[in-house]
């Protein structure tokens, strides 16, 4: 295992443990270390959002799994991170709290063939390791699979061990979801298969905001999607809230150039809006 340097928010490489599955990072969303999956090491994925930090993404889905790989890095991991010295050396001493193990990475974790198995060993993997019931087990995904069998089936697994999901929700719009994920699908499509995942295991929003050519996002794209995300609501969908986010971190898209991060003020006011127009709780990060 890598000794490594101190992690910080800016670093969230895939490499950071010199593991082929996992990885750790100090996420500034969960609000400590989180222990990467990622079960994308081809840099393959099905959407190509401008805003990606992944450098070589490839359109596309995950490889075969090497499960027992999986599980040793893992169990591994996890006791250097419990038992061991890795949160004394590598954590600021601000972070040293385990959030959560997170199914993340270099594409679309649920685009893997059998994502449900996967769930299932690393739920057992962290049980035997004797991980605190209270460490979240979350899935941060574009949520494109949500109406795949096995998929459904793995985030049912993910809600009986403390399990979250994190669905990319960033357009109100066909043309923005394009744009910004250079996903075709279209917003109905995401729509149903957030209902799909929402209704089986506890599920936040996470949406990401910039600007391009230093102008904010104009005003109705902002207004679609808030009436898309107030409708989900008024029909009933259990969101448990939305994350609101900026770029932290270097894009290494072809747009790259094009995009840069909002003020604090912005994000905070934009946050404040989506609590008084739809009642959900909102987390705003930098």
């Amino acid at each position: 295992m890598k000794s490594g340097r101190i992690l910080d928010r800016q670093d969230h490489a895939r490499d950071g443990a010199g593991m082929t599955y996992v990885y750790p990072v100090v996420s500034r969303r969960a609000g400590g270390v989180s222990i990467g999956i990622n079960l994308n090491p081809n840099h393959a994925c099905n959407f190509r959002c401008v805003y990606c930090q992944v450098p070589g993404l490839v359109y596309g889905k995950a490889p075969d799994i090497d499960l027992d790989l999986l599980e040793a890095e893992l169990s591994g991991f996890l006791d250097h991170v419990l038992h061991g010295d890795f949160m004394a050396r590598r954590v600021p001493a601000e972070a040293r709290r385990l959030c959560d193990v997170a199914f993340s990475g270099n594409g679309e974790p649920t685009s893997v063939a059998d994502f449900a198995a996967v769930v299932d060993l690393v739920v057992h993997t962290m049980d035997d390791a004797g991980v605190d019931p209270g460490v979240k087990l979350r899935l941060i995904t574009n949520g494109s699979l949500g109406n795949k069998d096995h998929v459904q089936r793995g985030i049912a697994r993910m809600a009986e061990r403390n399990g979250e999901v994190w669905f990319k929700f960033d357009a109100g719009t066909d043309a923005a979801l394009e744009k910004i994920n250079n996903y075709p699908g279209g917003v109905a499509r995401q729509r149903r298969n957030l209902r799909e995942v929402a209704n089986r295991c506890p599920t936040w929003l996470q949406t990401c905001v910039f600007a391009w050519h230093n102008a904010p996002p104009a005003e109705a794209d902002l207004a679609a999607w808030l009436a898309v995300v107030a409708e989900e609501v008024a029909l009933g969908t259990p969101l448990a809230g939305v994350y609101l986010y900026g770029i932290a971190r270097q894009s290494f898209q072809p747009e790259a150039s094009q995009l840069s991060a909002l003020p604090s003020p912005w994000l905070e006011a934009f946050a404040q809006r989506i609590r008084d127009e739809t009642g959900l709780v909102v987390e705003a990060r930098t």
